[in-house]
C-alpha cells in the first residue's frame, strides 16, 4: 500500500475519482448555473495529528520542544483539498541541520501539497532546545517495597549486576540526575531471597522521571533475605513468698519453648525468655494466663503468653518430743559429761506438707553431736539432726554443753 500511495500515477486515478464523485453529486437545479457547486469550487479542511519530522544531528545533538503532532488547515480547489485530506501524503517537518546549541524559535513548514493550497498549521511555530548529547556512567540503587517482609525475617544490602548503567541525553538533563533506581515489581510477601530484572528509571531531585536512554534498560537485582527468629526455652521465675502454710509444689507451662523474632545481635544473645509466676497469694492449686517477658532487641515472640499451672501443698505443725541425743567420734581415752541438756535429750518443732508430718515420729530423727578432734575440757558442740528431706525442724536445743574428762589409766 505505501508503494502505491507513492505512486504518481495512482494519485491522479484517486483524484479523478473524487472529481468524478463530486461532479455526480451536483444536485439538478434546473440548469441555474448560481446553484451549481462545480468540481473547481473553494473548500476547507482540517486535519488533525499530524507528525512532525525533525531533521537534526542525531549523533551529537538532543532536541526538545519539538510537538509530536499538529493541526493542519487547507483551503483551496476541492479536488485538491479532498485527496490531500484522505491521503495525508505530505510531511509537516522542522529542519535544524544547520542549527546551533541553544534555546530558538523555529518554524514548522509542510511539503508535498499542491501549490494551489493555502496552508495553516496549529502550531506554526516551536520554541526548542538544542544541546549537546552527552553518555555519563552511573550507579543504580535497588528499590523494593521493604514492608513485604514478613515478621522473623530481614533484608541484606541488595546485589545490583550490573551495578552501573550509561546514560544518554541532553547535557542539562544529565546534569539534573540524582536518582537511578532499578525498582522491583513485587506485590507477594517476601520471605526468601528475590533475584529478578528490574527496570532503571532516572529521576531528578522532586522524583520527575527524565527524558533520557538507559543503556542496559533493565538489570538484575538480588536481595538475600535471612530468617531473624529462633526457638528458645521459657524460664520460670517464682516471685514472692507464699501465705503461711502453703508450700509451691510445682509450677508447670503448657509450651515450654517460644519463637523469637528481633535484631540480629539481640537473637544472638538471647537464649531464653521467662514467666514470672507471683505465689504470694496462691492457696490453693491454681491456672494462670501469664505474659512471656522478652529482653531488649526482641520485637516479637509466639506464644505471647502460656498457662502456669500451679500445685501447692498445705504444710502441718506439730512437736515432736523425747528425742535421744547420742554422741560420734569421742576418743575411748575420755569420758562424758552432759551439762546441758542434762538429761541427753531434745525436743523438735516439724513443719512441711500435712500428710508427710502427720506420719512422723521421733523414730525418723536422729540428734547427735560430733566429738571427732575434742580434747578433755568445757565445750559448746553444736547439735545436729538428721530426719525426712521433705520436712523442716528446729530443735529446741541448737547447741550442747559438755565436758571431756580424761579416763584414769
Amino acid at each position: 500500500m505505501d508503494k502505491l500511495m507513492d505512486n504518481p500515477w495512482f494519485i491522479k486515478i484517486i483524484a479523478l475519482a473524487l472529481a468524478f464523485l463530486l461532479y455526480s453529486s451536483v444536485p439538478n437545479s434546473g440548469n441555474k448555473l448560481s446553484d451549481i457547486n462545480v468540481p473547481g469550487g473553494q473548500t476547507t479542511a482540517t486535519i488533525t495529528n499530524i507528525p512532525v519530522k525533525v531533521y537534526y544531528d542525531t549523533e551529537n545533538l538532543v532536541v526538545s520542544g519539538i510537538p509530536d503532532t499538529v493541526e493542519v488547515t487547507i483551503k483551496g480547489p476541492v479536488t485538491h483539498v479532498q485527496p490531500a485530506k484522505v491521503l495525508k501524503n505530505f510531511e509537516v517537518y522542522v529542519d535544524l541541520t544547520n542549527a546551533k546549541v541553544g534555546n530558538q524559535t523555529v518554524k514548522l513548514h509542510v511539503r508535498n501539497l499542491s501549490d494551489k493550497l493555502n496552508v495553516t498549521l496549529d502550531p506554526a511555530y516551536a520554541h526548542v532546545s538544542i544541546q549537546e548529547k552527552i553518555t555519563k556512567e552511573f550507579k543504580v540503587d535497588a528499590e523494593y517495597n521493604n514492608r513485604l517482609i514478613q515478621d522473623g525475617f530481614a533484608a541484606e544490602q541488595p546485589i545490583v549486576e550490573p551495578n552501573k548503567v550509561r546514560i544518554t541525553g541532553a547535557k542539562d538533563v544529565i546534569d539534573r540526575i540524582t536518582y537511578v533506581k532499578a525498582t522491583l515489581d513485587l506485590k507477594q510477601p517476601i520471605t526468601d531471597t528475590i533475584s529478578k530484572e528490574a527496570h532503571i528509571r532516572v529521576l531528578d531531585r522532586e522524583l520527575n522521571k527524565l527524558d533520557v536512554i538507559v543503556e542496559p534498560e533493565t538489570v538484575k537485582v538480588t536481595v538475600p533475605i535471612k530468617n531473624t527468629s529462633t526457638i528458645v526455652p521459657i524460664n520460670v521465675i517464682q516471685k514472692g513468698t507464699p501465705p503461711s502454710g502453703v508450700i509451691i509444689d510445682s509450677i508447670s507451662l503448657d509450651s515450654t519453648e517460644a519463637t523469637i523474632i528481633g535484631k540480629e545481635d539481640a537473637i544472638k544473645v538471647t537464649d531464653h525468655v521467662r514467666v514470672e509466676v507471683d505465689v504470694s497469694k496462691i492457696r490453693d492449686d491454681t491456672t494462670l494466663t501469664l505474659p512471656i517477658i522478652i529482653s531488649d532487641g526482641i520485637t516479637k515472640v509466639s506464644p505471647q503468653t502460656v498457662n502456669a499451672t500451679v500445685k501447692v501443698k498445705k504444710t502441718g505443725q506439730k512437736t515432736i518430743s523425747s528425742i535421744p541425743l547420742n554422741t560420734r567420734g569421742l576418743s575411748d581415752q575420755y569420758k562424758l559429761v552432759f551439762i546441758d541438756p542434762a538429761n541427753q535429750i531434745v525436743n523438735l518443732s516439724v513443719s512441711g506438707p500435712s500428710d508427710t508430718v502427720n506420719r512422723v515420729s521421733s523414730e525418723d530423727f536422729k540428734a547427735y553431736i560430733d566429738l571427732s578432734n575434742l580434747t578433755e575440757g568445757d565445750h559448746d558442740v553444736k547439735i545436729q539432726i538428721e530426719g525426712p528431706p521433705d520436712i523442716n525442724w528446729n530443735s529446741n536445743k541448737s547447741t550442747a554443753k559438755i565436758t571431756i574428762i580424761k579416763n584414769n589409766v
